[in-house]
């Protein structure tokens, strides 16, 4: 699954990664020129949802999620990405 955040926060990759290591999920995120924030989750499906709420409704202590968007949802027969990181 990949996502995309319309929000305003300086932490948000650093508790991206710490929330997606804590459910064991696999992925990376990335801040974009626009403000945004995108990347990519793998993992079992109920943990993938868990990320996706956090995404969409917790993120960062400071951040203020405008909008989080969803898409290239599918099965995988084995995960593609190693650990969860940040990439630029």
């Amino acid at each position: 699954m990949d996502f995309q955040e319309h929000l305003h926060s300086v932490c948000f990759r650093m508790y991206t990664e710490a929330e997606g290591e804590k459910l064991g999920v696999t992925g990376w995120v990335k801040n974009t020129r626009q403000g945004t924030v995108v990347g990519q989750v793998q993992g079992p499906a109920e943990k993938v949802t868990e990320m996706k709420y956090w995404l969409s409704k917790v993120g960062s202590p400071s951040s203020r999620i405008d909008r989080a968007q969803f898409s290239n949802e599918r099965h995988i027969s084995k995960l593609e990405i190693r650990g969860f990181g940040t990439r630029y």
